[in-house]
């Protein structure tokens, strides 16, 4: 398994939507709105690195509201 971590930012407003569509992709097991410099922290486990990409660039970068994301693959 591998395990990442997604921090997004996105357009102020429309939290409530952005944290259900980024919840409904694969791969995506939790999804938090935090305070500070980013909107969200997500949490991504799939079974393959280049899964990662597939949820962070293809799936949480595709969402209206979204205009921009930091992935972290979690070491250990």
């Amino acid at each position: 398994m591998v395990v990442a971590y997604v921090m997004v930012k996105a357009t102020s407003g429309d939290a409530d939507r952005i944290c259900d569509a980024i919840l409904d992709l694969e791969g995506v097991v939790e999804a938090h709105v935090v305070a500070g410099d980013m909107d969200f922290v997500v949490k991504v486990d799939v079974a393959e690195p280049a899964e990662v990409k597939r949820v962070a660039a293809d799936g949480v970068q595709g969402i209206s509201g979204v205009e921009d994301t930091h992935t972290y693959i979690a070491m250990g």
